[in-house]
């Protein structure tokens, strides 16, 4: 560990150089390329620089005590010998988090798709819960939310709802939450009181770049049509609507939410690239490891991940055993906690090298 240390220190001291070159500060591009590269490695090689800050005062007050004559100096001096020892040891374990391999996703901003799953209106009445509960996660950190498309119900619930979400770490911070939510309520529609079971299923996929994914024109094809809601204002007349179908892949994408035909195309073709990057990515992880099915990872969409139990008030994140009886607050956007533990055991996984 301590020699990867040491290469990544040399590589930091020698990007802070390059930044400091005249030719450098007048190429901003080539400025900005290092830039973001020193700054990647940064706080592994500050950490490193205080692990050489340490040892160095720990080397020195052992040196003194050895020759220091004073019973209370070198008391003294052994005290400071111990706390260096520990403190090593505790930035020892930073830098062990520090080089854990990063998701290269992380900075990304994401796409976030709910949809009712089993369990009919209650279940498209759940994803509406869901979904405003994201949206009050969003706003208290300064994410942006913005809706690609919505399928609303009659009843004020949602069938499929998909946003964009833009901010620092966006996905970072709700890659955990794909996977299906299942919630067991008394049902608002059920006269008898009796416990009802529905799923949502939510994925959240790191948005693409124009450049990571290849779209030809004779893989797709596009379709216009007459947006539809609830009725009244919300049905437009003219065909704005776009359907954008993937043959090699058999996705399909639709946009309905704007009324120019023209943003409706450029959101549906954000949302497609980043199902495309997704499908690809997962597909080379899958023949690479078996990650993709480990308790938390990336979240398998297709597996039952929390339960949301009502007449208990808790809340029960199931690939890490962890409830919350907060439910109330939780379902109104305050999941930091939940997220938080999410990261913490994934943390735990990759230091223990699963």
């Amino acid at each position: 560990m301590l020699a990867k240390l040491a290469d990544v220190y040399a590589r930091y001291v020698a990007l802070s150089e390059k930044l400091a070159d005249p030719d450098v500060i007048s190429d901003p591009a080539q400025f900005t390329k290092i830039a973001k590269d020193q700054a990647e490695i940064a706080e592994t090689a500050q950490k490193y620089e205080e692990y050489l800050s340490v040892q160095k005062q720990m080397q020195d007050a052992e040196e003194a005590s050895l020759i220091e004559e004073d019973k209370e100096m070198k008391e003294l001096l052994l005290e400071e010998v111990y706390s260096c020892k520990q403190r090593i040891e505790e930035i020892k374990g930073e830098l062990k988090i520090l080089l854990l391999p990063k998701d290269k996703n992380d900075d990304r901003n994401c796409i976030m798709e709910i949809r009712g799953g089993a369990g009919g209106e209650e279940a498209a009445l759940f994803a509406y819960e869901l979904y405003r509960m994201y949206i009050n996660y969003c706003e208290h950190h300064r994410l942006k939310m913005e809706v690609i498309d919505i399928n609303e119900t009659e009843l004020g619930g949602i069938k499929e709802v998909v946003v964009n979400i833009a901010g620092k770490d966006a996905y970072k911070q709700l890659k955990f939450e794909s996977g299906v939510h299942r919630v067991q309520r008394v049902p608002e529609t059920e006269s008898q009181g009796r416990v009802h079971t529905s799923t949502v299923t939510v994925a959240v996929l790191p948005e693409a770049e124009d450049v990571e994914v290849e779209i030809r024109e004779e893989d797709i094809r596009v379709d216009v049509y007459r947006s539809s809601g609830a009725g009244g204002q919300k049905v437009n007349k003219t065909e704005t609507a776009i359907r954008i179908t993937h043959f090699p892949t058999g996705i399909v994408v639709t946009c309905q939410d704007e009324r120019s035909q023209l943003k409706n195309k450029d959101k549906a073709f954000k949302v497609l690239r980043s199902r495309l990057y997704d499908y690809y990515q997962s597909k080379n992880q899958a023949s690479l490891d078996e990650h993709r099915k480990s308790l938390v990872g990336r979240g398998d969409r297709s597996e039952r991940i929390r339960t949301y139990n009502f007449p208990q008030g808790r809340v029960t994140d199931h690939r890490i055993g962890f409830s919350l009886y907060s439910l109330d607050s939780f379902i109104m956007g305050d999941i930091e906690e939940m997220i938080e533990a999410l990261a913490v055991a994934e943390r735990e996984r990759l230091l223990a090298g699963e």
